[in-house]
């Protein structure tokens, strides 16, 4: 028996299995490439060829598309980002003081106190201080972003590349290119210019301390990790499955939300071949003029989402958290 958690992000969707003692069994991680419902039912057209429907007790969401993707998938539980992360982090470690995340499309920071959220801040603004600033730099140098942590790490020298703007920090990489710098050089000053924008942005004002958490798909890099421990002082420590700690998370709370209500919502597996359709209307209901987003299958309105004041979301919303 396992417990499923669903992490739809803007750049990847994560889906992980959980046994009852909270180890994973079988994740997977797909491009959202700006579809979340056909990068879930991916996803499911995977697991739906070793596992049955009944074998999943409990089914969680979270990320920027966890509302969509808990009407798609009949969740038990929907939970923020910070939450999600944060329960994974305890889980592996209870000495966990500080979590730094770092994404496709956007980064965040969560400081805990004895196992408790007691700060975070989250940047969704500017490219420079996000995993999709360093694809797009790796792919103008020549080099597989997988690599890219081991060029960094070979760097007799960083070469200083202003950091504060993607715009400007790409003129300055290519000036420094023009000049003759070696590309390990420049990888590992483009590291230091990441991680200086997220201390005095994300990071800004912010109690941390060790022991510290290196979350995302960001914390494969190499030199992303050198960058922080330098800046930092101190050890920072990438747990085994940082790419899908939000799905963890998301997971282990869909496991103890179902312990109290003694019943699953999970769909099963058919939803992969579920034709979906979605449509958007403008309510009229005030001057917010919402663009609301109705999600359909071939028979019935699953959800909806986009109103600001909840009319025609919170609805279906409670019902999939209270049934």
């Amino acid at each position: 028996m396992y417990y499923m958690g669903v992490d739809v992000g803007s750049v990847s969707t994560d889906v992980v299995l959980i046994d009852e003692n909270n180890n994973i069994i079988e994740q997977i991680y797909i491009r959202t490439k700006g579809s979340p419902i056909n990068a879930v039912q991916n996803a499911f057209k995977t697991l739906k060829e070793k596992y049955n429907d009944k074998q999943i007790q409990a089914a969680g969401t979270t990320g920027s598309g966890r509302h969509i993707a808990s009407y798609l998938i009949g969740a038990d539980i929907v939970k923020n980002e910070i939450t999600a992360h944060s329960v994974a982090a305890l889980e592996i470690d209870k000495d966990v003081r500080t979590i730094l995340e770092i994404g496709g499309q956007d980064s965040k920071i969560i400081i805990l106190n004895r196992g408790i959220v007691s700060d975070f801040a989250m940047n969704t603004v500017c490219a420079a201080g996000t995993g999709s600033f360093l694809d797009r730099q790796a792919e103008r140098l020549g080099i597989p972003i997988e690599e890219f942590g081991n060029y960094a790490v070979k760097a007799k020298n960083s070469v200083r590349i202003a950091g504060r703007c993607a715009v400007f920090a790409e003129s300055d990489m290519i000036h420094k290119q023009q000049l003759g710098y070696d590309k390990s050089d420049i990888i590992k000053g483009l590291c230091d210019a990441l991680v200086r924008n997220y201390l005095s942005n994300v990071g800004k004002g912010k109690n941390i301390q060790s022991k510290i958490f290196f979350q995302g798909g960001v914390a494969t890099n190499k030199g992303m990790i050198a960058a922080f421990e330098e800046a930092l002082g101190c050890k920072v420590y990438v747990p085994k499955y940082h790419k899908v700690m939000g799905a963890l998370g998301s997971a282990i709370l869909a496991k103890e939300k179902v312990k109290e209500k003694k019943n699953t919502n999970f769909k099963g597996f058919n939803v992969a071949d579920m034709e979906i359709k979605t449509k958007s209307f403008e309510c009229k209901g005030c001057s917010n003029g919402c663009e609301v987003v109705m999600i359909n299958d071939e028979n019935t309105t699953l959800g909806c989402f986009g109103d600001r004041c909840g009319k025609w979301s919170s609805s279906y919303v409670e019902k999939i958290i209270n049934s």
